[in-house]
């Protein structure tokens, strides 16, 4: 059997002037672990990365059954009791009624139930993603082949899964006809089918078969930090990427002492992928599956090159953004040739859409947080510059001298006195820059004003002040009658 089961944070800061950009630029990481990594609980990191505590708040699967097709699930294992319904069996060689692991070397069916709907209780147990869906074991014992594979996605069909999860592998060549035939019998039954990506360190180069049969759900791996991980597979069938880095799983006693392994691979990315779709389904049991996977990839996180990609998919899985906001319906699967593509490449949200949290940048997105660091520096320093041309402009204007026309000051009253000679505005006549608001302080003043303005005391701009008039004529300066002011425009 091919399993999944072996296998950057940055921090973001704009200039201190530019304050905003802390809220604008946030940068988004993983959680480490638990400090309690001796404990079950403190070992499930990507809980806490997915915010599931917060997602199951909403809801926890009830009502929802998640066939999974694999060597079979120990539905005596503490974190699984009462959570294993009885199942199938494809061939002689596997459990009847698939309650009972056949893998001896990895537990690896009972690890993947546990990751999407182990009981959890306390520290000690395995919390699963959607404690309250049930499992159907679908076992095809411990070797397996295609054709074992295809009898068990159209038996799961037949029995009513809600989700098919298959964190299992035939290669990363062509899918078989037969296998291609079962995922479109299971797809017309209305069921979401959620694959494995494949693993690097197995020898998988592509997207391994059935992930790479057009209408499943393809998973890639994550890290603990959000960033892809290296011992995952890439390829343009992906559509989603969740954690796959030392996942910790139920196994049974045989396989472990202590009753749980800890692997990476991207079998474990497909199951934490099949919980929150059962999650989605329970939430909203009115969603067809085409619906319920448009509603998957149109909240998911956009990470790596904008829009899809052969890493990320349509991006990092975002629960609570799935379970939270408003989202278009669709006709038909989006992952089928000819369906209408994603309105919103890589699943971003419109604001009008986001009945939830806000959108969060993952630090894997680097172009778009420099562009966004570039924008918050920018902009106060375009204001500023716009600010000084245009208190630069208006002392340039020569002011018109009064004269005798209509509307102008009449003469002084007797003994006005004359103004100095190279006479100036006041000190300080020029506002300083004001807080743009939202954008923090202005850059700090220099106690001198731009070169050339205004002129230095006793050295008159040109044609400024007039030449003066006669005492007592026609524009001498009138009482009451203030300096030219100069400042920003309003």
């Amino acid at each position: 059997m091919r399993t999944g089961n072996r296998f950057r944070s940055a921090r973001l800061a704009a200039a201190a002037a530019v304050a905003l950009c802390a809220a604008l630029v946030p940068a988004v990481v993983a959680p480490a672990p638990a400090r309690a990594a001796d404990t079950v609980r403190g070992l499930q990191w990507y809980l806490d990365s997915l915010k599931i505590p917060q997602a199951q708040k909403l809801t926890q699967g009830k009502g929802v059954v998640v066939a999974v097709i694999d060597g079979g699930v120990d539905a005596s294992h503490p974190d699984l009791r009462g959570q294993v319904l009885a199942g199938h069996g494809v061939n002689a060689a596997a459990a009847p009624d698939g309650r009972r692991d056949d893998d001896r070397e990895k537990g690896h069916g009972t690890s993947m139930a546990g990751i999407i709907a182990g009981r959890g209780g306390d520290q000690m147990r395995q919390l699963g993603i959607a404690p309250a869906a049930k499992i159907l074991p679908v076992s095809m014992g411990a070797r397996f082949n295609s054709d074992d594979v295809t009898r068990a996605v159209r038996w799961a069909a037949d029995a009513g899964a809600d989700v098919i999860n298959l964190s299992v592998s035939i290669g990363d060549g062509a899918p078989p006809p037969d296998l291609a035939d079962a995922i479109t019998y299971a797809l017309s039954k209305d069921a979401v089918l959620v694959a494995s990506a494949g693993n690097v360190e197995q020898g998988d180069q592509r997207v391994t078969s059935p992930a790479n049969i057009p209408g499943v759900i393809a998973v890639s791996g994550l890290d603990k930090r959000g960033n892809f991980f290296a011992g995952s597979v890439r390829g343009p069938e992906t559509v989603i990427a969740a954690p796959m880095e030392s996942i910790i799983g139920p196994a049974p006693k045989a396989v472990s002492s202590n009753g749980y392994t800890v692997g990476s691979g991207t079998s474990s990315s497909a199951a934490i992928i099949s919980g929150v779709v059962a999650l989605v389904r329970a939430k909203y049991p009115q969603l067809d599956a085409a619906n319920v996977i448009n509603r998957l990839i149109k909240t998911a996180r956009d990470a790596g090159p904008a829009g899809r990609d052969q890493q990320f998919g349509f991006g990092a899985v975002d629960p609570v953004a799935a379970l939270t906001r408003s989202v278009p319906a669709v006709t038909a699967n989006p992952l089928l040739e000819g369906a209408t593509e994603p309105t919103r490449p890589g699943g971003a949200a419109r604001p009008a859409d986001d009945d939830g949290p806000a959108v969060e940048f993952g630090v894997s997105n680097k172009a778009g947080a420099i562009v966004q660091v570039v924008l918050c520096v920018a902009v106060p320093i375009v204001a500023l510059i716009v600010l000084l041309v245009v208190l630069r402009r208006r002392k340039r204007r020569t002011p018109a001298v009064p004269g005798p026309s209509a509307g102008a000051p009449g003469p002084p009253p007797p003994g006005w006195p004359a103004g100095p000679a190279g006479w100036q505005s006041p000190p300080g006549h020029v506002a300083p820059p004001q807080p743009v608001p939202g954008y923090g302080p202005p850059p700090a003043q220099h106690g001198h004003p731009p070169p050339g303005y205004p002129p230095p005391a006793g050295q008159p701009a040109p044609g400024y002040p007039p030449a003066a008039p006669p005492p007592g004529g026609p524009g001498w300066p009138g009482a009451g009658q203030a300096p030219p002011q100069s400042g920003p425009q309003q």
